[in-house]
């Protein structure tokens, strides 16, 4: 067995060779072994599997949901998200496939930011900007767990003071738990000591249908403005209504009938890049905040979250170059992202709900997608 495992690793173990390394005795998680990244370090895959046949898969490498399985409206399973077979897809790629991103996930213009009078400058990895940082290319220490609510995975990580020049010893724990009812619950908290700035979301890209475009997948968002955008793709500071423009998804709207209308927004981000500002605002509790249904498999999601918006992202960028589970080649506009989080730049907007977290506070935020098929 052990000769066969290290053939494995040497051959680059896929999501599906792994099955045969499970080592994990918690009741609906096995863990496997996924691969060696290029300093030799073991990553590996937790696997949550609820009682109505639904499976989620995450990797410590980079707190990153790899696969999501669910039925649609005849029973048959389908993995509803972007991603790679293998880990180095994961180390090398630069699309975020399901990742946990921070400290500050979408973009801060400038790649800069102040506090208290002291400015930090960040790594400039987006044009002239900072997007995500690297929170979805480090390992977390995992822990696997079962409770009342089903199966769970919590992961840790501590991203040291100056860490891509953000302040503070920040301590970031994620539980992700998969319910029997189908609903995927991602659970954020941190603390820091030093004042820093964080947004914390998941990058999963979703495609109800297993494959083809998300054009008419049918998108539906609690939200009556959003955040326009500079040719940058920073937030202006304006809060734009969306009544009258091809940002209305108030009512169940197909993702490509309004993409390629002639709209200044539109052309800047490619298609749907943008935030969303949520009607429910901040909350202890989540609120609705989108619904994305696809109607030849009858699957859909609801997104509920505590954030206060939500990132809409059409996969504008995805090219063709990005050879994804089973080979599959991933074009443009072949999935969505729903990224649940607070506004981009908001360091730099102090009208915007603020991001600044501070010694002796918590950072608590829930995010819960809700499977079901119609």
């Amino acid at each position: 067995m052990r000769i066969g495992i290290c053939m494995l690793l040497l051959m680059g173990l896929t999501i599906t060779d792994q099955r045969a390394a499970t080592d994990s005795q918690t009741p609906g998680v096995k863990k496997s072994v996924f691969g060696k990244t290029k300093d030799g370090r073991e990553a590996h895959l937790f696997t949550l599997s609820n009682k109505s046949g639904m499976q989620v898969i995450i990797s410590d490498f980079g707190g990153t949901v790899i696969s999501i399985k669910v039925p649609d409206r005849n029973g048959k399973i389908g993995d509803v998200v972007l991603g790679y077979d293998t880990l180095a897809g994961y180390q090398e790629g630069t699309a975020s496939f399901g990742g946990t991103v921070g400290r500050y996930a979408n973009r801060i213009g400038g790649a800069k930011f102040s506090l208290d009078g002291k400015e930090y400058r960040l790594e400039k990895n987006n044009g002239e900007n900072h997007l995500h940082g690297g929170f979805n290319k480090v390992f977390w220490d995992a822990e696997p767990g079962a409770g009342k609510a089903g199966p769970s995975l919590k992961i840790h990580y501590l991203s040291k003071d100056g860490e891509e020049n953000f302040p503070g010893n920040l301590s970031v724990t994620v539980v992700f738990t998969l319910t029997d009812t189908n609903e995927l619950k991602i659970e954020y908290t941190a603390t820091t000591d030093k004042k820093t700035v964080l947004n914390l979301t998941n990058h999963s890209y979703f495609n109800l249908a297993d494959s083809g475009t998300i054009l008419n997948h049918e998108l539906t968002i609690e939200a009556s403005r959003f955040t326009p955008v500079n040719a940058g793709m920073i937030p202006t500071g304006e809060l734009r209504p969306v009544a009258g423009t091809p940002f209305d998804f108030r009512q169940a709207t197909a993702i490509g009938a309004r993409i390629e209308q002639n709209d200044e927004q539109l052309k800047l981000g490619h298609g749907y890049d943008h935030n969303y500002v949520l009607d429910a605002g901040m909350k202890s509790e989540p609120s609705l905040a989108a619904i994305l249904y696809e109607p030849t498999t009858g699957r859909a999601v609801e997104a509920w979250t505590t954030e206060p918006g939500i990132q809409i992202y059409t996969g504008n960028f995805l090219d063709g170059t990005s050879h994804g589970k089973g080979g599959k080649t991933y074009e443009r506009r072949s999935a969505v992202c729903l990224e649940t989080q607070h506004f981009p730049d908001s360091p730099n907007h102090p009208d915007f709900p603020t991001t600044t977290l501070a010694p002796g506070k918590e950072f608590h935020s829930i995010t819960i997608y809700k499977f079901s098929a119609k």
